[in-house]
């Protein structure tokens, strides 16, 4: 079927191919007309499937197949879904149409990643009849081809790793696959350590990035600052190789767009002209705040912060994502219309809110979506803007008499003032409403010019003064004295700015604006003066005292990593607190935007390559130095062995083999090693002091729990309690010494011990009945049948000094084997008494002889207690006073008593004489 000049199959191919490839010119059409037989054949033979259209400087050339030489110029591809001749009728029906733009893997990627991914497995129809297996194998050639495409170098010719190449880079989530796929495909292992560092440091936001659609407004807001913070990081890395500045500002461009895109996105969802001004105010700004933060980023990163550091300068112009910028400055206005009419509607009386009626005044708006900005739709904005001005202008009008009454109520007020300036800055910036409030605005500068004043004199009586007193600088937290006068001087800058800004929104038309203005600069200039005079100051003593071998910041790579003070035995690591001081003062100017001098940063960069290790250091030594303070005082000789391995390790911290040298910050190797030694048995020893540290407090509370059982009534519950404590001691017994168990009340034999006290616990029911009977006192008593016989005495000394009525300091103890105490109102009879040392017959002691027992049982005798002036039984001369034990153990002491010795008092003390109760 030959083709004719008005053949609608040719028309519909030269069309296409002129409108894609943009030919305008006449020229182009007679070149399109004069073509060779390739379309013939392409629309004319069924066997022939493919049409290529190729311009090159030479012209347009037709082709009925692909060349590889195709990837250098933009390429328009027809070809046939069936394999027919063209007609008029399947024109449209049996040609698909196709281009090509960089190379042929671009191409591909991008058309199965944008069209036939989407639709065969997102979209409910097609995926539900894809074979699973087919779009398994579709997302891997989507992923495959991803990958290929990071990795093509500029030529494209082969597939050949070369970082400045990111034209594969689209969003920001593919440079972070770009670095995972170079961490584990990288040609050299410290290619592949380089990428594994990125890799981690982009980790703490490639989630949210692969998952943008699910976060909210406020969610983002959070995610562009973190974002910030990691590609600083990123930046000013000093571990591997610098990561490429083209490669910076490519991430920088696209993270914009993704930004950008990303609110587009969620503010098109919402209606913005007619959803509640609320909601469209909370989101909108949220959108602001975001677009805003990411431009102040670039701004602030490219054009201070990395320009300055000198490791890695930033070399090219201060990057400025211009579209982003304006789409937040877009965004403005759109919050602006908003809420003008938000405040014509509040002002308005009810009675002409007809004139401004949501349908009236948005009106210019329709058919215009205001967050889709570019160049083209600016033009239809700027018009739609226009038109609603001039549908409020009545409304204006009507208004700023009223906002004029508002505020003249309030204006002896400086602080309301300011507010309701602020609240309705939108409406005095309108012309009309600007003009009515002329006087009010002219004292609203005046109260700028005095708030300038006072931030002025409030700078000059505290900027001398010392952080954190009355007259000094406010101090802030964890800041060093540099870092402290900065960050309030700096906020005394925020605070000068925000009062510029409102003037020049609101009042740059004033005959007192511009002395104001000046003032405003000549302070902020001052500050500035102040900020660079502390910096320098701090510059000046820092590198006074790197010359200075005890200031502490000088750290010697070859010098011992720590050792034991011969003084006072604590150990010392040679990493002082100042050089952690210096690198959070370093690490704070920097992020204030100061140059830190060459000489300061290589002694912070030394510094910070042995924080790590020296922080971890610090923490051993200080437990090294506290752990005595940890241990309970008894459990320490149990603890001593684990104590002195450990003191060991320290004292033995030689490097290598043969432990010739001691090992040194230099020696990354060795000190690794050393350092967890030296954890491991800080933690054995820990471990261990916790272990025993439980014990103690569970053996405390199985005793408490004991002493609360009644033990006649519950004696196999008290016999399990006693197993456990028992179960409890043997597994720490061959650590627990003799002298810590016997510190238990009662002997070492547990038996004996229940005896005494099943015995003293049925001897108290007697002495209760006896008591409830009136007949105690009149009784012989033993006190070894009481729990605390220093209780019942003391009670028996109140008792009598109530009988008395004199002061229980007034009365004496004594005790008689002659009869009845004269002198004491109250008195007891006591038995039980056992002697050590000697013997006493009931007059006086006399020594023992060969065969006599070690311990004699004592007459039992009268006690009670007398006035200090009275005589007693006996005279002081012919006694001795020996002390009463609970015990034979002498551990406890009950009462000391006068016993008639016959006068040789020394005698007895030497031959250990002493009373004890005896056992039960």
């Amino acid at each position: 079927m030959a083709g004719v000049p008005g053949d609608v199959r040719k028309l519909f191919i030269f069309a296409t191919t002129r409108n894609y490839f943009g030919l305008v010119s006449e020229s182009w059409d007679h070149a399109l007309l004069g073509s060779g037989p390739e379309i013939n054949n392409f629309l004319d033979d069924g066997n022939q499937m493919l049409l290529r259209v190729q311009r090159s400087d030479a012209g347009i050339a037709f082709s009925n197949v692909i060349e590889f030489a195709d990837t250098k110029d933009k390429v328009l591809v027809f070809f046939k879904l069936r394999p027919e001749v063209i007609t008029d009728q399947n024109l449209h029906n049996n040609i698909l149409v196709s281009s090509m733009l960089e190379s042929p893997i671009n191409s591909l990627y991008q058309a199965v990643r944008q069209v036939f991914a989407p639709m065969l497995l997102k979209d409910q129809e097609w995926s539900r009849n894809f074979d699973p297996k087919l779009q398994n194998l579709l997302s891997e050639l989507e992923a495959g081809l991803g990958i290929v495409l990071r990795r093509s170098d500029t030529n494209l010719s082969k597939l050949k790793f070369k970082e400045d190449d990111t034209r594969g880079i689209l969003t920001p989530s593919d440079e972070f696959q770009f670095w995972i796929e170079q961490a584990h495909r990288g040609s050299k292992q410290i290619t592949k350590e380089r990428a594994s560092y990125f890799k981690e440091l982009f980790e703490t936001i490639a989630r949210e990035f692969y998952n943008l659609d699910g976060l909210s407004l406020l969610e983002m807001v959070d995610l562009v600052e973190t974002t910030r913070d990691v590609v600083d990081d990123v930046w000013r890395q000093t571990e591997h190789d610098h990561y490429p500045e083209s490669r910076m500002l490519h991430l920088l461009d696209i993270i914009g767009g993704s930004f950008g895109r990303f609110v587009q996105k969620k503010l098109g969802t919402l209606n913005l002209w007619e959803d509640p001004y609320y909601l469209v105010k909370e989101n909108v700004t949220a959108g602001i705040s975001i677009c805003e933060q990411w431009v102040t980023a670039c701004s602030h990163l490219t054009g201070q912060v990395w320009q300055r550091y000198v490791p890695h300068p930033w070399k090219n112009e201060k990057y400025f994502p211009e579209t982003l910028d304006k789409l937040g400055k877009r965004l403005e206005e759109v919050l602006a219309v908003r809420t003008i009419h938000e405040k014509l509607v509040y002002f308005s009386p009810a009675s002409d809110e007809k004139i401004i009626c949501l349908a009236r005044v948005f009106e210019p708006f329709a058919g215009l979506n205001p967050v889709q900005y570019n160049p083209y739709t600016e033009p239809l904005w700027k018009a739609a803007v226009s038109q609603y001005e001039k549908i409020i202008a009545p409304a204006e009008q009507k208004i700023a008499g009223k906002l004029k009454n508002y505020i003249s109520e309030i204006q002896d007020s400086p602080q309301q003032l300011l507010q309701a300036f602020l609240k309705y800055k939108e409406l005095v910036k309108r012309p009309t409403i600007s003009k009515e409030l002329m006087l009010e605005r002219e004292t609203l500068l005046a109260r700028l010019m005095d708030s300038v004043k006072d931030f002025r004199l409030d700078f000059e009586n505290r900027c001398r003064g010392i952080p954190g007193d009355a007259s000094g600088p406010l101090a802030g937290k964890n800041l060093s004295e540099v870092v402290n006068n900065i960050v309030w001087v700096r906020q005394l800058e925020l605070k000068v700015d925000d009062t510029i800004k409102i003037a020049e929104a609101l009042l740059s038309d004033l005959s007192g604006f511009r002395s104001f203005h000046r003032g405003a600069e000549d302070l902020l200039d001052q500050f500035k003066l102040y900020e660079q005079e502390q910096f320098d100051d701090w510059s000046r003593d820092i590198q006074s005292g790197l010359s200075d071998s005890t200031s502490g910041l000088c750290i010697e790579a070859n010098s011992r990593i720590m050792e034991l003070d011969p003084n006072d035995g604590s150990l010392k690591v040679h990493y002082s607190d100042r050089l952690v001081i210096l690198l959070r003062e370093v690490r704070q100017l920097s992020a204030l935007g100061f140059v830190i001098p060459a000489k300061i940063q290589q002694v912070a960069n030394i510094a910070q390559k042995f924080c790590k290790q020296a922080i971890i250091l610090k923490q051993v030594a200080h437990f090294y130095n506290s752990i005595d303070q940890q241990m309970i005082q008894s459990q320490r000789p149990m603890m001593l062995q684990s104590a002195l391995a450990f003191e060991q390790i320290i004292k033995n911290s030689k490097a290598g083999s043969g432990g010739k040298s001691h090992i040194t910050w230099d020696n990354p190797k060795e000190l690794e090693g050393y350092i967890q030694k030296l954890q491991n048995a800080a933690e054995r020893l820990a471990t261990e002091n916790r272990k025993l540290r439980k014990w103690h407090t569970t053996f405390c509370e199985k005793v408490v729990v004991l002493m609360n059982i009644d033990l006649l009534r519950q004696q196999q519950r008290w016999k399990d309690g006693l197993q456990e404590l028992r179960t409890g001691l043997a597994s720490v017994e061959a650590q627990c010494p003799l002298m810590w168990q016997s510190k238990w009340e009662g002997p070492e034999d547990p038996l004996q011990y229940l005896r005494g006290l099943v015995a003293r616990a049925l001897a108290i029911q007697n002495w209760v009945e006896r008591a409830e009977k009136q007949t105690l006192l009149s009784d012989t008593l033993d006190l070894s049948e009481l729990f605390h016989p220093d209780t019942f005495l003391n009670a028996l000394r109140q008792e009598t000094a109530r009988a008395m009525v004199c002061s229980v300091d007034s009365l004496k103890f004594v005790a008689s084997w002659k009869g009845r105490l004269q002198e004491a109102k109250l008195q007891i009879k006591i038995s039980g008494l056992l002697l050590e040392g000697c013997s006493f017959d009931g007059n006086r002691l006399s020594e023992n002889e060969h065969d006599s027992p070690s311990v004699s049982s004592v007459l039992p005798c009268f006690m009670g207690w007398i006035p200090q002036a009275a005589y007693g039984p006996y005279s002081p001369d012919e006694c001795i006073s020996l002390p009463v034990y609970t015990s034979a153990e002498r551990d406890r002491v009950v009462i000391n008593i006068n016993i008639p010795c016959g006068g040789n008092q020394d005698q007895w003390i030497q031959c250990g004489a002493a009373l004890f109760l005896k056992n039960q």
